[in-house]
């Protein structure tokens, strides 16, 4: 079977590397690229260049944001003694997507993963344990994924955070288990977000 030019192929390999892509649609999506005009090109060159150059991390939430604080840590009409504390940043924007939710959050990057090396030194958890202790927190909502990894690190934040005497809830049960937050439907984390529980 005759190989791509050098060019191409080296395009597809680094679509692969894209979580969830494969050879055929890295091939797609470089075919579809050859057909459009420079112009578009370079406008999709530009905006995976200021990727980089103009998205930081929130120092107070871990988001990421091209402001630091991000939007929602900086407004005052926000309740700055609730975090949610979510695994990635989508879980922020499928949350958001909500509307019912008026706090702050934390961005852990990740849950608690033993077996690949993921401890609790990998994740934000150090940042949010400096937010919990400057800045009297009432309560903390845990709204990680209901699968085995997201309930071993709900366990061990409550474990970490009781001490404080702050309210601790994880969403309610309108999430099944092994849902992954970034893929249910707002009416879902609403009703999860509403029927939360303390744990």
């Amino acid at each position: 079977m005759p190989n791509h030019p050098e060019t191409i192929q080296n395009l597809i390999s680094e679509f692969n590397k894209l979580p969830g892509i494969g050879d055929k649609t890295s091939e797609r999506f470089v075919f579809y690229l050859l057909k459009q005009p420079k112009t578009e090109l370079e406008k999709l060159g530009l905006a995976i260049e200021h990727l980089k150059d103009k998205i930081k991390i929130c120092s107070l939430c871990q988001n990421f944001s091209e402001k630091d604080p991000c939007p929602i840590c900086g407004d005052k009409n926000r309740d700055q003694r609730t975090i949610c504390v979510v695994a990635e940043p989508s879980d922020v924007i499928s949350l958001e997507k909500t509307g019912e939710y008026k706090g702050v959050y934390h961005v852990l990057y990740g849950v608690l993963k033993p077996i690949e090396g993921i401890s609790p030194d990998k994740l934000k958890v150090a940042e949010l344990l400096t937010r919990v202790k400057k800045n009297n927190i009432k309560e903390l909502i845990i709204a990680l994924n209901p699968d085995m990894e997201g309930e071993s690190t709900t366990l061990y934040l409550k474990k970490l955070f009781s001490p404080f005497g702050l309210k601790i809830t994880r969403l309610g049960r309108g999430l099944a288990m092994g849902t992954e937050l970034e893929y249910a439907d707002e009416i879902t984390l609403a009703s999860a977000l509403a029927g939360r529980k303390e744990i």
